[in-house]
């Protein structure tokens, strides 16, 4: 059985935070608020339910958004939902929490513009201007071919 995915629009409740792991795999914990927020009869704003949850993203996708995203933000998330559970230091009582593992973020571009910049990986075989799908990809070692992509 999966874990249940959802995509949503959310907003950054506080400023993303990087570290990384002891194999040097970065991990980036994300704060995120769903809202219903919608318009009343006389048109002013009405907040609905809230759902809060820490959202959390690995390797370069990581990286990437710990140089992108910040407090405040709106953006939209793709992920799988599952729940985080430990024991308080204080009480001993078994604690659980919603989280997200999330597969994909990005700024919602419906009220800002945004500019991309494409990041160069190490090892991508390409140099400076070259297309990097212009050479046939390399086997990875004993007749297997490579995980990662030729861009």
């Amino acid at each position: 059985m999966s874990l249940p995915s959802m995509t949503g629009v959310g907003r950054l409740t506080a400023d993303p935070e990087i570290r990384f792991s002891q194999s040097g795999v970065a991990v980036l914990t994300v704060p995120l608020a769903f809202n219903a927020r919608r318009k009343d009869e006389s048109g002013n704003w009405v907040d609905g339910d809230s759902f809060f949850v820490r959202g959390t993203l690995f390797r370069e996708a990581a990286e990437n958004g710990a140089e992108s995203l910040s407090k405040g933000m709106e953006v939209v998330v793709t992920g799988r939902l599952k729940t985080d559970q430990w024991e308080d230091r204080e009480t001993g009582q078994k604690r659980s929490a919603p989280a997200l593992l999330i597969d994909s973020i990005g700024p919602n571009v419906r009220f800002v513009t945004v500019t991309v910049n494409k990041v160069e990986r190490n090892g991508s075989g390409g140099s400076g201007g070259s297309a990097p799908w212009g050479s046939a990809p390399t086997p990875a070692g004993r007749g297997g071919w490579s995980d990662e992509p030729p861009f």
